[in-house]
């Protein structure tokens, strides 16, 4: 039964066979059980660590370069099988530790609370297990407790829930037993059911479950987010380079086939070549080093209170063109706070944040107010304060301000304690003698009080029922006559302020003699004195104007979602700095009227997306997709995780974010900070450099390997460097250089401008640079080679791979930087690169001298002329990538300085 918020509580109980004043028996409860299954939603099961560890292997260019190794070693070259194996299985470990470090955390981040729930069976009420509750179920609500499953109401004596993880919306709902007439009502319209995983904030009732464990609302969400998640952009670059260079393999070794059957070699031969062009072409050092670059970055995130789950993840926030943030929770602090109050003809307004009880009191032309002198103040606050039952309680292990309560109480009695009228202090002189809760039909919350021999009632409530029943006013010491000049201006003020977002209470008294026990009857709950109002909100966090400031500035949009009304939604965002006049507001019912290519086209323009549902929000992200744009997407309730799956990147909120959203989500900030996704903005960018700097410096010394190689078979000499020599170079000289220079420090000004890439990790203005950085030391070693092979081949064979590897250190260098200099940089600044230079040092000297590395790489001893020739051919590669520079920036200046037309 779909719309069992439209039965009529008989036909209720006919559906699900049940009794509404002695529940099920035990007997069915148990068979249904065994029917339905457990009221708990499925758990993702665990990834084994190796599994974990077999994934790091999908990678194509990891397969082909262990059908090499396998080549190798069968051609009789286990030394060089073995170094790649071990080089494989190294890249494999890191990324397997990250990801199992990263899960451990995450299941420490789940608070899976084993709660239980009031249910009535067998015509007494039971305490069972919220797993073991079954569709027929009666159960009891009642203040401060979770919902533990989807739930029709059959009785609500003033029952309010709290729903802002499922809907969004942050304001508690007030809740109804009558059946409604709308079918196909959404979750907020269903104002007579209950919905697991949310909290009762008021009130108490009784409810029948109609759904249980996958099948609630909750559990529909978990359902859609499977299947949602596809690669991330970091992965489809590199899973687009990896292809690009197999094919390149491909041909070069299809080429060197058919040049070498030709020439007359031996399949050997041609085979060892083609293996060696192979390992020449693959840069093996890439995904060790492209790990390394992403679990620094995620260590320098981890130190910004951000739990990276995917390494790869990271780098994608940097490309990110649109963040999508979550209002309630992430904009705001899903916290209600009093901004200002209107008595005695005058506004008032208080500073603070969330529920922490300091702040200041100021007239709304800024002047300051003693509001212990003010008797309209005080007249005010004591009449809310007296009608709040919430409490806030500072929790000493996480040093943050709790609520027991409604949350729109709590805020009255926040802002009684920081005007220095406390609930507790009042009623030691008017004590509580009864209270009238908070119903949805008559719209507010009274409570009588016994003071100086007389009973007195204060009443709270929506405005337009405490207007309509006052027929005085308060003001000034005196009551008067609420005059209708007096109440449209009332009502004029009240009108502006929920213009603004703004949450509306009016408070009101009166004194009656009589009987005390019938003065809270409805029928006596008139000719109220108004005294004045108090404007609520959502708290917005103290970070997030300026991060989104930073954010914009950075060529990045953001745009918010909610469940709240259009008005409320456009306010907040305006205070965030996220709507602009101009911009466009889209609500649910906007969306649904929409085709996909529709809403595609008015994202361009839109900034707030007001009253949207769980699937409003995939619709929205996959517009952004739809449209190629890069999308983030914040969230911590249930109604969140779609849309975190679906994006780009999902942001998990670690403090208030649901077991669902973090499951959801590929980075969780434990910190719930918004300026932490600037940070991380940052961080990606600062990766997605590094990354393309060491992927240049990788691809330029490979295509001078394979330029000496295969131009040695049209000059018709034998192969400058051996397959050893070429691992040597790759494996060896490559593996320091390359990781010290994924270490390189971030640029300046990541966060100044939009960020510019082009449509790969390998765009145009990257060839020009790798033809500089490769093809003058190539053509170099080639003619030295061709010098002196006829006398000494071993000799000319050590010669070329000392060129070739001094070509490789100076290149690193030239990586730095794509405009500066090498002599204008600080060579110091990257303190890893000057360490891997001396090393790599070390190690090519070995490789000359030392008798057992001269075995393997089949090296001689050099003499100093030798080093000198072969130091002043690699340096042609500074000649050529600095005439580049000097090049670049000559037409870099030469276009700023062209008028424009």
């Amino acid at each position: 039964m779909a719309s069992w918020h439209t039965l009529s509580q008989k036909l209720l109980c006919q559906e699900l066979e049940t009794n509404l004043s002695s529940g099920l028996s035990s007997r069915e409860a148990e068979r249904r059980l065994r029917t339905y299954g457990v009221n708990a939603l499925p758990e993702e099961k665990t990834e084994p660590l190796f599994m974990i560890f077999a994934r790091q292997f999908a990678s194509p260019l990891i397969l082909v370069l262990f059908a090499s190794a396998a080549v190798l070693f069968f051609l009789n070259h286990a030394g060089d099988a073995v170094i790649i194996f071990f080089v494989l299985l190294f890249n494999a470990s890191i990324g397997t530790i990250h990801e199992g470090r990263s899960n451990q955390a995450l299941r420490a981040l789940k608070n899976f609370v084993r709660t239980t729930a009031q249910v009535l069976r067998d015509g007494r009420v039971d305490i069972v297990a919220d797993t073991n509750l079954v569709p027929g179920d009666v159960i009891l609500l009642t203040e401060g407790e979770r919902v533990p499953a989807d739930a029709r109401i059959i009785e609500s004596n003033g029952l309010r829930a709290d729903e802002s993880s499922l809907t969004g919306e942050s304001i508690p709902v007030d809740k109804e037993d009558r059946p409604l007439k709308k079918i196909r009502a959404s979750l907020p319209e269903q104002i007579n059911m209950v919905f697991k995983g949310t909290t009762i904030v008021g009130g108490g009732g009784r409810a029948i479950v109609v759904k249980t464990g996958r099948s609630t609302e909750i559990g529909k969400v978990g359902t859609s987010i499977s299947g949602l998640k596809g690669e991330i952009p970091l992965q489809k670059e590199l899973g687009s380079l990896s292809r690009a260079i197999l094919i390149g393999a491909a041909g070069i070794g299809a080429l060197l086939l058919v040049l070498g059957l030709s020439s007359g070699m031996s399949p050997v031969e041609i085979f060892t070549v083609i293996v060696t062009l192979s390992v020449s072409v693959i840069p093996e050092g890439l995904p060790i080093v492209i790990t390394l670059v992403l679990a620094n970055g995620v260590w320098r995130m981890a130190r910004r209170n951000a739990l990276v789950k995917k390494l790869q993840a990271v780098e994608t926030l940097g490309q990110a063109q649109v963040i999508a943030v979550d209002k309630t929770g992430t904009l705001t602090k899903n916290e209600m706070i009093v901004r200002s109050f209107f008595v005695n003809d005058a506004w008032f307004d208080i500073s603070g944040t969330g529920y922490e009880p300091s702040g200041t009191l100021n007239r709304r032309d800024g002047s300051s107010v003693d509001p212990s002198a003010d008797d309209g103040i005080r007249t005010l606050n004591r009449i809310a304060a007296l009608t709040s039952n919430a409490s806030v309680a500072l929790d000493e292990k996480t040093n943050a301000w709790t609520v027991r309560g409604d949350p729109t109480e709590a805020a009255i009695a926040v802002l009684a304690k920081k005007i220095g009228l406390p609930r507790e202090a009042l009623e030691h002189g008017t004590p509580r003698v009864a209270e009238l809760p908070f119903h949805y039909k008559e719209k507010y919350h009274a409570t009588l009080h016994h003071g100086n021999n007389r009973y007195f009632i204060n009443v709270a409530g929506a405005p337009e029922m405490i207007l309509d029943r006052s027929q005085s006013i308060y003001e000034h010491k005196k009551i008067a006559a609420l005059t209708d000049a007096k109440r449209e201006h009332i009502e004029e003020e009240m009108r502006r302020a929920s213009q603004q977002g703004l949450r509306v209470i009016c408070f009101a008294f009166f004194q009656a003699p009589g009987n005390p026990l019938t003065l809270l009857e409805p029928t006596h709950i008139t000719n109220l004195t108004f005294v004045g109002f108090y404007c609520l909100e959502d708290s917005l966090r103290e970070e997030v104007h300026e991060s989104v400031a930073t954010a914009q500035s950075a060529g990045i949009r953001v745009v918010m979602l909610t469940g709240d009304h259009k008005t409320t939604a456009e306010a907040i965002a305006t205070q965030a700095g996220i709507y602009h006049e101009g911009d466009r507001i889209l609500t649910g019912d906007d969306i649904e009227g929409m085709t996909a290519d529709e809403l595609a086209r008015a994202l361009e323009k839109t900034t707030v997306f007001s009253r949207v549902t769980p699937d409003h929000k995939l619709k929205i992200i996959q517009g952004y997709k739809a449209r190629n744009e890069i999308v983030a997407m914040t969230g911590d309730g249930v109604n969140d995780a779609p849309a975190l799956v679906a994006a780009d990147l999902g942001i998990g909120m670690g403090k208030i974010g649901t077991d669902v959203a973090k499951e959801a989500s590929d980075i969780i900030l434990l910190d719930d900070n918004f300026a932490s996704i600037v940070s991380a903005v940052e961080e990606g960018r600062a990766i997605y450099r590094t990354t393309r700097k060491v992927i240049l410096f990788l691809l330029g010394t490979n295509i001078g390997e394979i330029a000496l190689i295969a131009s040695s078979f049209f000059v018709d000499i034998p192969l400058p460097l051996l397959p050893a020599q070429i691992i040597w170079l790759n494996l060896v000289t490559d593996s320091f250089l390359d990781v010290s220079l994924g270490m390189e420090p971030k640029e300046r000004g990541l966060l100044s401008g939009a960020f510019t890439r082009g449509r790969s990790l390998i765009d145009r203005s990257m060839i020009p640079r790798m033809m500089t950085m490769s093809l003058p030391a190539a053509a170099g070693a080639l003619i030295l080679f061709s010098l002196t092979f006829q006398d000494d081949i071993a000799r000319a064979g050590t010669l070329t791979l000392t060129t070739i590897a001094i070509a490789q250190w100076f290149n690193a260098w030239n990586c730095r930087s794509e405009r500066t200099s090498l002599f204008r940089a600080n060579p110091f600044s990257n303190r890893y690169l000057v360490g891997a230079l001396g090393i790599v040092g070390a190690l090519q000297l070995a490789a000359v001298y030392a008798p057992p590395l001269q075995a393997v790489l089949h090296t001689v001893p050099l003499t100093a002329g030798d080093w000198l020739v072969c130091i002043g051919v690699a340096s042609s590669v500074i000649v050529a990538e600095e005439l580049r520079k000097l090049f670049s920036q000559i037409k870099i200046h030469h276009l700023s300085q062209k008028p424009i037309s």
